[in-house]
Parts: structure tokens; C-alpha cells; sequence
């Protein structure tokens, strides 16, 4: 079973963006003062068991807590913050995104799949 790593410093985004040259990475920025957020959470934990979750590096960001790190994300990807939010990087570059009601374990699992050769 896979595990997300939280990551709350810039050098670790940057080391976690270049490996998206040779890996897809699935981002998840969460807010741990929103209930919406804790319930996309969850649905997040629950993509690690599915099998389409190989070769994919997990990460999470607390958007109050890191805010400096989550705020970063938003400016490289050029993707409007938001919390909660799922994207999936590529090649440094946001292929997909989503927030809100709609990061759920399903949806999560079909763009990994539709996603998995590139």
C-alpha cells in the first residue's frame, strides 16, 4: 500500500517537482481547518489501496501550515489555489486538477489510470 508523504519545505517541493520528469506525482493540498478538505482527505488515503496507485509519488501539503510551500505550488504550476485540491504533475507541469467536492477516491483512480503512460 502506498502512503502519501507530507512535504512542508521549498527544497522538498523542488526535489518532489523534478521527479515528476521521471514519475507522475499526485499533489494534494489540504486544509486542516475545513471539513470539506478532511473529507477529500480521506477519499485521498483511500486511493492507496486501489492497484493504480503504482509508480505515482504522493504528497500533501497543509496549506495553513505550509502555506509558503502550497502558495509555491500554485505559482510553478500555474494552477489556481485551491483547498482542498488534487493535481497530478508531469514533466514539471500540471496535467490535471480538480478541488472540493469533486477529489473523490473514483475519480482519483480514473485519472491515474488514464494517465499512466503519459
Amino acid at each position: 500500500m502506498r502512503q502519501w508523504q507530507e512535504i512542508t519545505t521549498l527544497e522538498e517541493w523542488m526535489k518532489v517537482l523534478k521527479e515528476s520528469d521521471h514519475q507522475p506525482v499526485f499533489v494534494m493540498k489540504h486544509s486542516t481547518r475545513c471539513n470539506v478538505s478532511a473529507d477529500a482527505w480521506q477519499e485521498c488515503q483511500e486511493l492507496t489501496q486501489e492497484e493504480a496507485v503504482t509508480d505515482v509519488t504522493l504528497v500533501m501539503v497543509k496549506v495553513v501550515e505550509s502555506r509558503e510551500v502550497s502558495n509555491r505550488i500554485a505559482e510553478d504550476l500555474q494552477v489556481k489555489h485551491a483547498s482542498p485540491q488534487t493535481i497530478l504533475i508531469r514533466n514539471q507541469q500540471a496535467v490535471w486538477d480538480t478541488s472540493h467536492w469533486h477529489i473523490k477516491k473514483e475519480t482519483l483512480c480514473e485519472v491515474l489510470k488514464e494517465n499512466k503512460n503519459g
